[in-house]
């Protein structure tokens, strides 16, 4: 028996091209498999095979379990029992009985080649799958062996991938023999199936196209730095040189446009917009918006998001049919882009300062031309006029060093006066209100002076009212709606 178990294992690895040592793990798990079958079925088994020899020692064991634990003495032992038979013997380890060696016939025989089949083939397509990701490639190439229930099935060397109806182009029409290329978008071990899951709707499949048409982005002179897709319809890729030499738009077109139309055709006729990467974030939008030209922006930092002023005449451009240009260039750039014309920006210039004006004059006890001076020189907080170096307010006409001094004492004593309220509020504040993401002890203390001081209490409230009583924007209310509401789905 134990000749013909080496003779066994070394004609399978051969043939399947799979380490002995995978052959003789599936042979012990084939082994103990059959023996459960003749003791047990809830019975735990060992089988050891020596890799030399070919012998084989099998063990029945047992788990130690803690005594309340306890529920199967076909594959457990509480505690107190296992401490009799070893003293050192500690939860989760195991005790083990030898078996003698039995023959398993022909039905057992059976199951094991079955359960060593089976894992070889296991072994085999990990292999398959390790060499092909050995070799780092995220742009497959391959044939469309089948279409199953709107999912392409497509070989690509030795392995299958699948390409989900949701990953393909809308309107493209894919047959069984097309040749197509798609992203590698993640792996699936846990699938019978193809374990490659392909996509070619993904921002990242247009890069590796570029990256592909151009060779450049290989030799390190030439970056695409992020890229936006309307599968289908339309894409966006920012782009940048690393060799001032080269320019790196003309470089992605190509000679007569050859490098950008060989894309396009791979995508189903999809429209490219090359745009210049800038790490100036407000230059970048206004690049990505072309071919719409911009008039003024203005950057919030804090929102992450840009009033981008254009006039009349650009705007449709700006804006592009139903939405398809601001949008593209908003994901390109990772800003949140508001559109306004010049007339729209001055009615909210106006409105913005209406309220700054309120909010000195009430808090800091000023006359409006005073507050006017103050919005004048681009003041629009209360921590600003508290906290702006003396020598820039110093600098200010209007005032001379008494008013200064005046006005940044008072504007300490109300962010003083603040933050005992917070802290007062704060007590009432439940944990989980405090420890949800994106929750900070200023918006916590505004929740809870308004009667919100618990997580489902946050949960309950509409976008629009959270705006109002915390003055937060809109995309971040939401998101904290949402992480409250989170844990009644769980």
């Amino acid at each position: 028996m134990s000749r013909e178990i080496l003779l066994l294992v070394d004609v399978l690895a051969r043939e399947k091209n799979v380490a002995k040592d995978i052959v003789f793990g599936a042979l012990e798990l084939a082994l103990a498999s059959a023996t459960k079958k003749r003791i047990h079925d809830e019975a735990n088994v060992r089988v050891a095979v020596d890799r030399e020899t070919g012998d084989f020692e099998t063990f029945r064991r047992w788990e130690v379990v803690a005594d309340e634990d306890f529920v199967s003495e076909q594959h457990q032992v509480p505690l107190s029992e296992a401490l009799t038979q070893d003293p050192e013997v500690e939860i989760g380890d195991y005790l083990e009985e030898a078996l003698e060696p039995i023959d398993f016939g022909r039905i057992g025989a059976q199951a094991a080649k079955q359960v060593i089949l089976q894992k070889i083939r296991d072994a085999e397509r990990e292999q398959v799958l390790s060499d092909f990701l050995s070799r780092k490639e995220h742009l497959v190439t391959g044939t469309i062996k089948r279409m199953e229930r709107g999912n392409a099935i497509i070989e690509t060397g030795k392995i299958e991938a699948l390409l989900p109806r949701d990953q393909m182009i809308p309107r493209e029409n894919l047959r069984v023999g097309d040749r197509v290329k798609a992203y590698l978008l993640r792996i699936d071990r846990s699938a019978r199936g193809p374990q490659l899951i392909l996509s070619r709707t993904a921002p990242e499949f247009i890069i590796q196209l570029f990256a592909l048409e151009v060779p450049e982005v290989d030799d390190g002179l030439l970056e695409i730095k992020a890229a936006a897709r309307d599968p289908g319809m339309r894409a966006k890729i920012a782009v940048k040189s690393n060799d001032q030499r080269i320019d790196p738009i003309g470089t992605c077109v190509g000679m007569r446009g050859s490098r950008v139309t060989a894309v396009t055709n791979e995508l189903a006729g999809e429209r490219v917009d090359i745009v210049l990467w800038s790490a100036d974030p407000a230059q970048f939008v206004v690049g990505a918006l072309a071919p719409a030209e911009v008039s003024s922006i203005i950057v919030d930092e804090d929102k992450h998001s840009m009033d981008v002023v254009v006039d009349e005449q650009n705007l449709a451009i700006a804006i592009g049919r139903g939405g398809q240009n601001v949008r593209l260039a908003s994901e390109l750039t990772g800003w949140i882009i508001n559109l306004m014309t010049e007339e729209e920006s001055k009615t909210l210039v106006e409105a913005e300062a209406a309220a700054v004006r309120v909010l000195f004059m009430e808090k800091l006890d000023v006359d409006e031309d005073l507050a006017n001076v103050l919005i004048d020189e681009g003041f629009s907080t209360i921590e600003e006029v508290a906290y702006v170096p003396l020598h820039e307010m110093l600098e200010i006409e209007a005032f001379d060093e008494a008013t200064v001094q005046e006005l940044r004492e008072r504007a300490r004593n109300v962010l003083l006066t603040e933050a005992i309220a917070t802290e007062e509020h704060l007590g009432d504040v439940s944990e989980d209100l405090l420890n949800l993401e994106g929750m900070d002890k200023s918006l916590a203390g505004k929740l809870a002076g308004n009667g919100v001081k618990t997580r489902d209490e946050l949960a309950d409230l509409a976008v629009d009212e959270l705006t109002e009583m915390t003055g937060i924007d809109e995309q971040r209310a939401r998101q904290l709606i949402t992480k409250a509401r989170a844990h009644w789905f769980e």
